[in-house]
């Protein structure tokens, strides 16, 4: 499933003419602001897209098959969590103290991250009775349709009235809200491992961007990517196919 949130432009900055540098610049892909931020965001609506279908899809006597479900339900919550401890301890607390007009908006949104938590918990238990009950499928992913819809409202609310504001805080070069500080929560928590997590979050997403957000991480990610991808391939293909059957259906 190619990603669409997640496309690089090229910087507004002014060139002169015949400038060689400049057109190298032009070239080169820009790092993404809060991409540990928008990669979730975009995680998290690409599962919520599908985990439905394959939910009502699942037949009776598929028990693997509601297994996988089940296990990949869980850890979408799991990382719905972190991405919400990242803002709520790490992120939230520094756009508190640099941009204060913004308090009202993010008490409001610590308190839909507790709210929402409560309703993936909620939903959760919905899974596992369904994932061993193929009868119930379509109830439980109707209400996993309700539940991405009101994330949506969430993350809109984040990416138009909170981010915008955050790059005028933040300089460019900061790790509030980067891809390497959401893996550096990611081992100091008893969560979702980082092979996992990084496969999740860069599913899709573009090979040049990719190429791009490991650049920002440790050597020993960069040098276990490959086989990271290819293992979550694997597991997740029991889901929804191969990537290769996505990337033609999404043409």
């Amino acid at each position: 499933m190619p990603s669409r949130l997640l496309s690089l432009a090229s910087p507004s900055v002014p060139a002169q003419a015949g400038s060689q540098c400049q057109r190298a610049a032009d070239e080169e892909p820009q790092a993404i602001r809060f991409a540990g931020l928008r990669l979730v965001h975009n995680a998290l609506r690409r599962d919520l897209a599908r985990l439905p279908n394959a939910l009502r899809l699942l037949q009776p006597g598929e028990d693997e098959k509601g297994e996988a479900l089940l296990r990949h339900w869980t850890f979408v919550t799991a990382m719905l969590t972190c991405h919400h401890e990242q803002q709520d301890i790490r992120v939230w607390p520094l756009v508190r103290r640099f941009a204060p007009e913004l308090r009202l908006l993010l008490n409001w949104l610590e308190s839909d991250h507790h709210n929402l938590d409560h309703s993936f918990t909620r939903v959760t238990t919905l899974v596992r009775i369904a994932s061993r009950d193929a009868g119930s499928t379509w109830p439980v992913a109707y209400a996993m349709d309700d539940l991405a819809a009101r994330l949506e409202t969430h993350l809109r609310i984040e990416e138009r009235q909170l981010l915008p504001r955050m790059e005028r805080v933040f300089a460019r070069a900061s790790r509030v809200g980067s891809l390497p500080e959401l893996l550096d929560l990611l081992r100091s928590a008893d969560g979702p491992g980082t092979a996992d997590a990084l496969a999740w979050l860069l599913d899709g997403v573009e090979p040049a961007v990719v190429e791009s957000l490991l650049a920002q991480c440790d050597d020993d990610v960069a040098r276990n990517w490959p086989h990271w991808h290819a293992t979550y391939q694997r597991c997740t293909g029991l889901l929804w196919g191969p990537a290769e059957a996505l990337d033609g259906s999404a043409e």
